[in-house]
């Protein structure tokens, strides 16, 4: 499937913004399912009503090669998150109370910012409780000149439905593919239909975007980079993660495999999620995953367990000038 061939929704702005106050009325973009009035300011398991918020929104440097490059990744940090996973590396905003009120129009602004500073692309970082907005901001930053690719990067935990919205405006998919044991994904992420739900969304993904496909410079501009984080002591779990993931789909996705859990303070008192990955239990994942075949991937070298690797929340890139000269 070639980029410029992507599926059209035939959308514009108004119907983008008229569909997005029907879903939120009663929310279930998500698997929680919790059916709450966001519009009338409820908020639900993502810790998100109706208003977006984002907490930084600037060139990142510190995702796979084909997405950062030299320039760096335009990344939008979004507020809340529908799973939320003991671990988290990003708790000062996943529970959505950090973060600044921004409209659509004003996400549009930024994403078109993000491409005057010489993004390779738009990463759209946990956006899923706000995909009914995120489609509108795109529909209306598109008409307004957006042409570098859109990444798409979440949890992996999406309902197929919601993804459906973003057809035609998403390049690239970029989700996370945490576990292949239900009880494992109730036990760190309250979330038992975690690998269900997982499933059925990397199957949409790879639907509306194809194989991956590279520009000239190793960008990537359209397909699926699955993401799997191994956690300590839980090398057999990666194991079947990777197995499912090329037996499933092979060459149609790029599988990244990465070393980079930090110990978090929530996780002290757990006696595997309190230390980090071994050099050793990275190895025999990677082997693992030579052995299968699989040749579409990324690893990562060095030191990553590092909170220094996390960016600041500090709301870059979210207000104009004006309104920071004026907070």
């Amino acid at each position: 499937m070639k980029q410029d061939t992507l599926e059209k929704t035939g959308m514009e702005y108004n119907q983008y913004t008229d569909q997005m106050k029907k879903l939120l009325t009663s929310c279930r973009l998500c698997s929680r399912n919790c059916g709450v009035n966001r519009l009338a300011g409820q908020k639900g398991y993502c810790g998100a009503d109706a208003a977006v918020r984002i907490a930084r929104a600037a060139l990142h440097m510190w995702e796979e090669p084909c997405i950062s490059g030299r320039e760096g990744s335009g990344a939008v940090f979004f507020s809340g998150c529908s799973l939320g996973c003991r671990y988290c590396q990003n708790q000062k905003i996943s529970a959505g109370e950090n973060g600044r009120e921004v409209s659509v129009e004003r996400l549009a602004e930024i994403m078109l910012s993000l491409q005057e500073q010489k993004a390779n692309n738009i990463n759209l970082v946990t956006a899923g409780h706000f995909a009914p907005q995120t489609a509108a901001a795109l529909s209306l930053a598109k008409k307004q000149g957006l042409v570098i690719p859109v990444l798409y990067n979440s949890s992996g935990y999406e309902k197929p439905e919601t993804l459906k919205l973003l057809a035609g405006l998403v390049n690239v998919y970029l989700p996370d593919f945490k576990y292949i044991t239900p009880e494992l994904a109730k036990k760190y992420s309250y979330a038992g239909d975690y690998v269900e739900t997982a499933k059925a969304a990397l199957e949409e993904m790879v639907r509306q975007t194809g194989n991956p496909r590279f520009d000239s410079r190793g960008m990537i501009t359209g397909g699926v980079i699955v993401r799997h984080l191994l956690l300590p002591g839980h090398v057999s779990e990666a194991k079947k993660v990777t197995e499912y993931l090329y037996r499933t789909y092979g060459d149609q996705i790029y599988i990244s495999l990465m070393n980079q859990y930090t110990p978090m303070s929530a996780m002290r008192e757990d006696p595997l999620l309190s230390r980090r990955v071994t050099r050793r239990e990275y190895e025999r994942l990677v082997d693992y995953a030579v052995s299968l075949g699989v040749s579409q991937g990324f690893i990562q070298e060095g030191e990553t367990a590092k909170e220094s690797f996390i960016p600041e929340f500090d709301g870059e890139g979210v207000e104009t000038e004006e309104k920071k000269k004026q907070i």
